[in-house]
């Protein structure tokens, strides 16, 4: 099955990260030995992203969390936790539960 994003073919993982956020996932991750000044510039890069465009975390948000239900659904399979009983709130004048 081919999958395409924007009119371009997915074929790999990064592929699909960089398609779907329109940026290249070095951006956000950086490389392995990039210097403080490639740091640097690639931080000032993602901070103007992220200025003219505002809802990219939650764009973000979105696309892995469809990801994770495509691809990987048993991740979200979670057992609720059990909610401890609630106490009646007490007045303080009377003395007497809500």
């Amino acid at each position: 099955m081919r999958a395409f994003i924007g009119g371009h073919e997915v074929v790999s993982d990064t592929d699909f990260v960089e398609l779907a956020l329109g940026t290249p996932v070095e951006l956000w991750l950086g490389v392995e030995g990039e210097s403080e000044m490639e740091r640097a510039a690639r931080m000032d890069a993602a901070r103007d992203i992220l200025a003219d465009n505002p809802g990219l975390p939650d764009d973000v948000s979105r696309v892995a969390a469809e990801a994770i239900e495509a691809f990987a659904p048993e991740l979200f399979n979670v057992i609720p936790l059990p909610q401890p009983a609630r106490r009646g709130r007490q007045t303080r004048r009377s003395g007497v539960a809500a």
